[in-house]
């Protein structure tokens, strides 16, 4: 199965470059039909895995994929699934 994945660590702290990185991967799933992203925010104080869902939450953002899941196991890792 085909997957994305997309690691957070070395922007952690720029904003604006997270939401661009957030947004090209996401249009990139669509394009090329991937069923499923995994976003690492990693664990530090959850204040980028807080940013992340919330871009997520954006309406306009959250009508392009199926569902979110926190990983259970692993805190810093979050997927998103898209509709078959």
């Amino acid at each position: 199965m085909a997957k994305l994945k997309l690691d957070l660590h070395d922007i952690y702290n720029k904003g604006d470059q997270i939401d661009r990185e957030l947004e090209r991967v996401i249009d990139e799933a669509v394009e090329n039909k991937i069923k499923t992203i995994e976003i690492i925010p990693g664990k530090g104080s959850g204040q980028l895995k807080k940013r992340v869902l919330r871009f997520l939450d954006r309406p306009e953002i959250k009508n392009r994929y199926d569902r979110i899941k926190k990983d259970s196991k692993n805190f810093g890792r979050i997927f998103i699934y898209f509709k078959k």
